[in-house]
C-alpha cells in the first residue's frame, strides 16, 4: 500500500525532497552560493540530457559558447 501511494505521487515526493535539500543548503551556505549550486546542477542536467540523446558534445558547447570550440 505504501509503495502504491509513493508510486502514485512520486513527482510530489521528489519535489518535496528537492525543496528540503535546497532549503538546507540555503540555510547552511546562503542565497548566492545556493543559486550558483542550482545553476551548476541545471547545466549538468542539460548537458547530460543532450548526451543521452546522442548529441555531440562539441555541438552543445558551440551552441552555448559560439566560436570557442571549432
Amino acid at each position: 500500500m505504501m509503495r502504491e501511494l509513493m508510486w502514485e505521487h512520486k513527482g510530489k515526493l521528489m519535489g518535496v525532497f528537492a525543496g528540503l535539500f535546497l532549503g538546507i543548503i540555503y540555510l547552511l551556505v546562503g542565497f548566492w552560493d545556493t543559486l550558483v549550486f542550482v545553476v551548476f546542477i541545471g547545466t549538468g542536467y542539460y548537458i547530460g540530457r543532450k548526451l543521452d540523446h546522442k548529441e555531440d558534445l562539441r555541438e552543445i558547447l558551440d551552441k552555448i559558447l559560439p566560436g570557442k570550440f571549432r
